[in-house]
């Protein structure tokens, strides 16, 4: 089974749960089956057409979907998903 990692701010959608298994092909099954064990994180993480958010970043193991298959990744029983929501902020003054 992979893990998929659960960022902080979507932890309430998954009973606070930072990691959850999921028995998948793909990137796009894992995030398919994660939105099945907790409805409505799906919509948190893709957008209407189905693709990820421009705002999130999917990496498999260390490295970026998008340079990989997108959501067609092929997954390992061992690889680790982490969901990384961008960083918003500005400047830091000294």
């Amino acid at each position: 089974m992979s893990t998929i990692y659960i960022p902080t701010p979507l932890r309430r959608l998954t009973n606070k749960q930072s990691r959850v298994q999921v028995e998948a092909a793909t990137v796009r099954e894992a995030l398919q089956a994660l939105d099945e064990a907790f409805p409505g994180i799906g919509e948190r993480l893709l957008d209407a057409n189905g693709e990820v958010k421009r705002f999130i970043n999917v990496f498999v193991n260390d490295d970026n979907i998008h340079t990989l298959q997108g959501l067609d990744t092929p997954l390992n029983p061992n690889d680790k998903i982490s969901i990384v929501p961008a960083m918003a902020g500005g400047t830091v003054k000294a």
